[in-house]
């Protein structure tokens, strides 16, 4: 087994720490995964580090799949262009702040776009 000695102020490590091209011949086959994390218990050891495989999809993708893509992508771009618009700006800062502290309030201007935005979508698209 393999000991990883961590740098100074290196006080944990999580997610992937390499992963697998989705084109070219020089992709790596396998995801690595680290985790490290500092804890209270008797193995002061608590690194793991974890290879997956490349996965292939074994069915094709839906139409309800490519549907919720399609709207989070809408969602997406109609959130960005929100935030960047000037004559909504002052307005949804005014209408944040005032949901923020209620119950089931936004807590992130993000989430409340995402979620005025989604209302949006969801109106114009009813589902059958």
């Amino acid at each position: 087994m393999a000991n990883v000695d961590w740098s100074a102020g290196i006080d944990s490590v999580s997610g992937a720490l390499a992963k697998p091209s989705k084109h070219g011949p020089h992709s790596c086959t396998k995801m690595l995964l680290g985790t490290h994390r500092v804890a209270a218990t008797t193995n002061d050891n608590c690194t793991r580090i974890y290879l997956r495989k490349k996965v292939r999809r074994s069915t094709p993708v839906t139409a309800h799949e490519r549907d919720i893509r399609n709207r989070f992508s809408v969602v997406a771009t109609a959130v960005a262009n929100r935030a960047q618009d000037l004559t909504q700006i002052t307005q949804d800062q005014i209408a944040f702040n005032a949901q923020k502290d209620s119950a089931g309030g936004k807590k992130t201007m993000k989430k409340y776009l995402w979620s005025l935005e989604m209302a949006t979508y969801d109106a114009a698209h009813p589902q059958p």
